[in-house]
């Protein structure tokens, strides 16, 4: 029996509400005549889709499976009308979200391939980790830039890998930096500017502290890479940075680096969603 899409869109917008009530509403349909066309394709594909947990419907696993494809057949008809309105002029989106503390220098760099293209659109969001993933799972993102890598999971649809790393270094003003040598002397005798303690560079940073057996003083802990660079440039203290993060301040001499710190690295990572027909984009900024 061939695929009836209105049942589709129906159960589309039950698992975006997870309510039929608000679902109907939206729908412009009565609640009954929702539930019935749901039962209807629950029917057709021989397994329940929802089960209520209190008062909201949560997606089983069929539920989720059914959601992936209904919303890849959507946006392909979103997609088909948005480039058919182009006259002609065809041109290919790839979606990009971007932990909200990522450096922006890094973002550009990953980006560089498809800048400018005329045949291009690139779409850039910031969010949380949390945020961004449900959005690729939605299927709204086609990539999340992380320096967190998700749990690992063999249920799981995300497939993340590492795609670069970057050294990172106690970074200062040239007053501040002045005359100083060592690294025990510029962690005991500098506030230092660190990021939040679940990140990886934090956890590395805090290993190397307890080796040197020193408490540094520590001026803020930031979960935001551009604070800390501002930071940084206000003489607040020795900033915790990925040389990616301020290359320009670097260049410009506002900033210097004050130690490279060797065993500490920023690893960047890109997580998609393993499914059928990726966005060919993916190809040319990862490297395919």
């Amino acid at each position: 029996m061939p695929m009836n899409y209105n049942h589709l869109r129906y159960f589309r917008a039950v698992a975006r509400e997870g309510n039929l009530t608000r679902a109907a509403e939206k729908l412009n349909l009565s609640q009954s005549a929702l539930s019935v066309q749901v039962k209807a394709l629950e029917q057709q594909l021989g397994h329940d889709l929802f089960e209520r947990v209190g008062r909201s419907l949560v997606l089983t696993e069929a539920g989720r499976i059914a959601l992936d494809h209904a919303e890849t057949i959507f946006r392909t008809g979103e997609e088909l009308l948005s480039t058919l309105d182009e006259t002609g002029r065809a041109r290919k989106a790839l979606r990009v979200g971007a932990l909200s503390t990522l450096s922006r220098n890094f973002q550009i760099e990953f980006l560089r391939p498809l800048i400018g293209r005329a045949d291009v659109e690139v779409v850039l969001r910031a969010g949380s980790q949390g945020e961004l993933l449900r959005e690729l799972e939605n299927l709204s993102l086609d990539l999340v830039l992380t320096t967190q890598a998700p749990p690992r999971d063999a249920a799981s649809a995300l497939v993340s890998r590492e795609i670069a790393e970057q050294p990172v270094s106690l970074i200062g003003t040239p007053t501040r930096v002045e005359g100083r040598d060592g690294v025990v002397e510029l962690l005991r005798d500098n506030p230092l500017i660190l990021p939040t303690v679940e990140t990886g560079v934090r956890e590395a940073f805090d290993a190397l502290c307890d080796g040197l057996d020193l408490r540094p003083q520590i001026a803020a802990e930031v979960d935001d890479i551009s604070m800390m660079r501002l930071l940084a440039r206000e003489d607040a203290g020795l900033a915790v940075l990925p040389t990616i993060a301020v290359q320009d301040e670097l260049a410009s001499g506002a900033l210097v680096e004050a130690l490279h710190l060797p065993d500490i690295r920023e690893r960047f990572h890109a997580v998609t969603l393993r499914r059928r027909f990726p966005n060919p984009l993916l190809n040319e900024v990862l490297n395919l």
